[in-house]
Order: C-alpha cells, then structure tokens, then sequence
C-alpha cells in the first residue's frame, strides 16, 4: 500500500470516528455553595483511576483556600481496610461562570483534569463529581455508609450520563475508623 493511500485510510478512519464519538456531556449541578461542599467526602463508588483502584476507607476533604484555590486532600488505605495509608494533595482550580460546579483538578502542573460536579443534595449529604469522557465518577457522601434507595437512585442518574455502571467499584470502609 501506498503512503498517500495509507494517510488516505487513516483520515477517512480518523474522520468517521470524530463523527461518531458525539455525546451529550455530563450536566453540571445547578449551583455549589462552596463553603458547604468543604469538608470531608466519603468515597462510596467509584470507577476508580490507576492509583485508587484498590483503595479502602477513601476519603476526599476540601479546603477553600484564600486565593480561591481548593486545597484537596485525598487519603486511602491501599489494598485492604488496615493496608497502608496513601496520601494525595491535588489542588482544585474552579472555572468561573459554572456556578462552582466546574473545577479543573491538579496533580501535577500544568494538567488540570475534568473535575464536575454533576449532582449536590440538597442537603450536601452526597454528591456525584463525574467527567464528559465518561471515562471516571465518584459517589461521594458525608457519611462512610449511604442508604441503599439512595444508592441506586444515584447509579440510575449515571447510568443516564452514559456511564457504563458495570465498572463502578463500591468502596470499602471500615466504619469504626476515621482517615
């Protein structure tokens, strides 16, 4: 096969793949009040990233920064509810005119990932943080346990994004200890 006839393949392939990867993105939630959503989140589910996909007792605690910035702290015990501690410090960045439900997370600079926050209860007691590529989600709560309705109720709105729930790893805790 020829080159031209090659880069010729590969655009057409490049091309209809770009035309049937459209998708309607995640929602963001209306509005975050974000003196609420400080605090500590318990990870409930999650489709987990390379570094969390054995983690226990997951807790991720927000702290608005004075220069607006959010200073994240996210622990876990790796591999088992007593398995060693791991400690991550990304930084959240919120986009403005998102109601605060935007964030660009950052781990390392200058990346900043897809942080949206998709769903808050009213009452900040649980709270869905997913990304458009559809490729990670968390169900976080206030509490180590969440009621079973809620729960589902949760997993058919990810369900509705266009998750493929089958990937979603409840997490462990271990409720008698506190990260």
């Amino acid at each position: 096969m020829s080159y031209k006839t090659c880069l010729a393949t590969w655009m057409g392939v490049l091309t209809l793949s770009a035309c049937s990867t459209t998708s309607t993105p995640v929602p963001l939630a209306e509005k975050i009040d974000l003196d609420r959503f400080m605090g500590k989140w318990y990870v409930i589910a999650h489709i987990p990233l390379w570094v969390d996909k054995h983690s226990f007792n997951a807790v991720e605690s927000y702290e608005l920064a004075k220069d607006g910035t959010i200073a994240t702290t996210f622990t876990f015990n790796e591999g088992s509810l007593k398995g060693p501690l791991k400690t991550y410090r990304p930084t959240g960045f919120v986009r403005e005119d998102t109601n605060n439900a935007l964030w660009g997370m950052q781990f390392i600079w200058p990346i900043k990932a897809q942080y949206k926050i998709s769903y808050i209860a009213s009452d900040y007691s649980s709270t869905i943080v997913a990304r458009d590529k559809l490729d990670y989600v968390w169900i976080m709560a206030r509490k180590p346990t969440m009621d079973e309705t809620e729960y589902e109720r949760l997993l058919t709105l990810i369900k509705g994004y266009g998750y493929d729930i089958s990937k979603l790893r409840r997490v462990p805790h271990d409720t008698q200890q506190t990260n």
